[in-house]
């Protein structure tokens, strides 16, 4: 089993978790202004990406210009992986290839402390992504745990590039917002991703 198989269904059942809806879990955010760079990329990819409509378009034209920003604001103070082997417990199937991680290491030769996690949803759906989003965030929990990382909770977004749902998972119970967040505030999106990082730095 991988990530990519889990289910939110599967994985709240496998590894018993208890998952708490939660309306505005990020409302009381501030929002970050983009730059006027990537306000203005945005505006010129954003369209390509909807057009092409894969998944691939979306990851590289949208979700990667975004997590740059963030990794920018806190002055490469954390770290960006894209596509990286994140195999941490063979036998519950958290093995597997991650899409993006954001860790709270600046170290960019190597992953150490694992805080976000991003899912490129399928065929455009920001519900298909979750499961697989969870058991990612369940694997950067057991990394850290035995790295030692003194870090309490581990986010996650499922995400089209266009639209974001987010999540957070502390302990066994896992958080689910259930506002879509949209591009067109991505100040509201890097507030929410900035919030992350600030929460446990």
């Amino acid at each position: 089993m991988a990530y990519s198989n889990f289910t939110f269904d599967s994985v709240r059942e496998m590894f018993a978790l208890e998952a708490v809806q939660t309306i505005g879990l990020f409302s009381g955010i501030e929002p970050v202004a983009p730059t006027p760079l990537l306000t203005s990329v945005l505006a010129r990819k954003v369209p390509l990406a909807v057009a092409i409509g894969t998944e691939k378009a979306r990851s590289e034209l949208i979700i990667a210009d975004v997590l740059v920003e963030l990794c920018e604001h806190f002055e490469r103070r954390i770290s960006l992986f894209s596509g990286i082997d994140f195999n941490v417990d063979e036998e519950n199937g958290l093995v597997g290839v991650c899409d993006f991680v954001i860790s709270l290491s600046p170290l960019q030769e190597s992953l150490e402390a694992p805080i976000i996690i991003l899912v490129e949803a399928k065929n455009v759906d920001v519900k298909q992504g979750i499961g697989q989003c969870v058991a990612e965030m369940l694997a950067a929990q057991r990394f850290n745990a035995k790295k030692g990382n003194d870090i309490s909770r581990v986010y996650g977004a499922s995400t089209t590039g266009t639209e974001w749902r987010f999540l957070k998972l502390e302990g066994q119970t896992l958080y689910l917002d259930m506002g879509v967040y949209s591009i067109d505030r991505c100040d509201k999106l890097l507030g929410i991703l900035a919030s992350m990082v600030k929460q446990e730095a």
